[in-house]
Formats: structure tokens, C-alpha cells, sequence
């Protein structure tokens, strides 16, 4: 069975990929530290599962790919 993310592993990835995205960088690394380890675990298999990685995410988010 997949692992599942959870509901508060999924708002503290929102907040950082936010916080990222308006270049706070403390904020953003607390978010993506609070992930549990199995939420992480599907977090990395769904962006593999369309190609991506959480580098390439967090770039999407800053608009720092063309």
C-alpha cells in the first residue's frame, strides 16, 4: 500500500513551499522540517511519480524556471 500524507504533513508542505515562494528561507526550512517520515516518503514518491523532485518544486514555486 502507498504511504499515505498526512493532513498536517500536507499544510506544513503548503506553508513552506509558501514561504519559499516569498523568500523566507527560516520559515520555509521549519515548515519542511516538521514533515513526518512517512509523509515524506509519499511526498518524494508522488513528485517521482510525474517526474519531479522537491528541488525542482521549490525552484517552480520561486519562479526561478523559465
Amino acid at each position: 500500500m502507498p504511504e499515505r500524507i498526512t493532513l498536517m504533513a500536507a499544510g506544513e508542505l503548503r506553508d513552506a513551499l509558501n514561504a519559499h515562494a516569498r523568500g523566507d528561507l527560516p520559515a520555509a526550512v521549519h515548515g519542511l522540517m516538521s514533515i513526518d517520515p512517512d509523509s515524506w516518503q509519499a511526498i518524494a514518491e508522488r513528485l517521482a511519480a510525474v517526474g519531479g523532485t522537491l528541488p525542482e518544486l521549490l525552484d517552480t514555486v520561486k519562479g526561478d524556471t523559465p
